[in-house]
């Protein structure tokens, strides 16, 4: 317990500027509104690699020795920490090699590449990537840089809690994404060295709960399997080098099921246009958690790497869980007229429709009924409801079924 130190800290603190962009608070009026506190967003979605990661890599990689580095770099990640020590060796001209799962998202590895690394995919889940970077290091005499499990990157990470620190020396709760646990230590046990007063929260997936299982069971633990959006936070086995600290420094541990996220990456798009990849959200989907007011809260959002077609189906799929998108079937007559009066009856109530399906082969008695499934967008229930009362009203009997876009 010896080794994060504060003047450990306050070395990384200085060191990482090197490679670091300023990330300084955001005051946030929709999420303070929302939550009956005063609520600030740490950004590190903004960081030249797009994640936090950068910080931990860049000062584990300047504590080695000219013989460690000369061997080059291996390391294992699902993507940021990937980007930050790819980044790193070729700023200290060193070669790196990175093992990342083969459901990492195409933008995680491209970039990955672009900063020069040699990439290798491998396994399902970052666990087993990181065995096939440490079979790769044996084999090779690489340097093993981990992305969590080690006390030299935890430290560096935690100056970000030296920045938040130094901005709101006031805070009363620091809320930190978890998946393997380095940002969650480096946070956590600065915020405590610094001043033990503040509350820090760790917030993992509850498809990935690794850290509240070993909590409970008083030690590391392999948890089955991980399934969950937040794909930087998939992690089955949290640091057991870093699970002291963890103990001992955070104050909860909530846990965020992945519909939560989704709504938190609409939260985030529309109110503070910034994108934040979803394990990067997971800070901010646990503020309705805290059970507080009236207390000073940062969310630190750890990343922003999210490739295009995640985000457009969590987009979609945010909408229609607010019911700003859904599909309504209507049977009527299939007799002239009648679907403009379907449509007249939304356009009346302000609702916008964006696809028609008329399926005259629902019945063998067309006379009877087709069957017309409007997808249509609305402001939200409230909204919705109202649509779907005024189609009653017009004669009609709407049905919802499964948003089709």
């Amino acid at each position: 317990m010896e080794m994060l130190t504060l003047d450990a800290f306050e070395e990384a603190a200085e060191k990482v500027k090197e490679v670091t962009l300023p990330t300084p608070l955001q005051y946030s009026d929709y999420f303070s509104a929302q939550t009956g506190n005063k609520v600030w967003l740490k950004p590190e979605n903004m960081q030249l690699t797009g994640a936090y990661k950068i910080r931990g890599a860049y000062y584990k990689i300047s504590t080695l020795s000219d013989e460690e580095k000369a061997k080059g770099l291996i390391t294992a990640s699902a993507g940021n920490h990937a980007q930050g020590v790819a980044y790193a060796a070729r700023k200290c001209g060193v070669k790196a090699v990175v093992c990342m799962p083969t459901t990492t998202p195409l933008i995680k590895v491209e970039r990955t590449r672009n900063l020069g690394a040699e990439v290798v995919l491998y396994g399902d889940v970052y666990d087993e990537a990181c065995a096939k970077a440490m079979q790769l290091a044996e084999e090779n005499g690489y340097t093993f840089v981990h992305p969590f499990n080690d006390p030299a990157v935890a430290t560096g990470q935690g100056s970000i809690t030296m920045e938040i620190i130094k901005e709101l020396p006031t805070v009363d709760y620091i809320l930190v994404p978890v998946g393997g646990g380095g940002l969650a230590t480096g946070v956590s046990t600065l915020a405590k060295l610094l001043n033990p007063k503040i509350k820090v929260i760790g917030v993992e997936p509850a498809g990935a709960p690794s850290l509240t299982e070993a909590l409970k069971a008083g030690h590391v633990v392999t948890i089955p399997h991980a399934s969950t959006i937040a794909d930087g936070t998939a992690v089955l086995t949290v640091g057991d080098k870093v699970f002291p600290y963890l103990q001992k420094n955070l104050d909860d541990v909530l846990t965020i099921e992945d519909d939560e996220l989704i709504t938190a990456f609409l939260d985030m798009v529309e109110n503070h246009k910034m994108v934040v990849e979803n394990s990067g959200l997971l800070s901010v989907a646990a503020l309705k958690h805290l059970n507080v007011r009236d207390k000073k809260i940062v969310c630190i959002l750890s990343g922003g790497n999210m490739d295009v077609i995640t985000m457009a189906s969590v987009v979609q799929n945010g909408l229609i869980m607010r019911d700003r998108i859904f599909t309504v079937s209507v049977l009527l007559p299939d007799r002239p007229g009648m679907l403009v009066k379907v449509a007249q009856i939304i356009a009346d109530q302000k609702g916008n429709v964006i696809k028609l399906d008329h399926n005259q082969f629902y019945s063998t008695n067309r006379n009877e009924a087709v069957e017309l499934k409007v997808t249509i967008e609305s402001f939200g229930t409230d909204h919705k409801n109202q649509i779907m009362e005024a189609l009653e009203a017009g004669g009609f009997t709407p049905k919802l079924v499964q948003a089709n876009l």
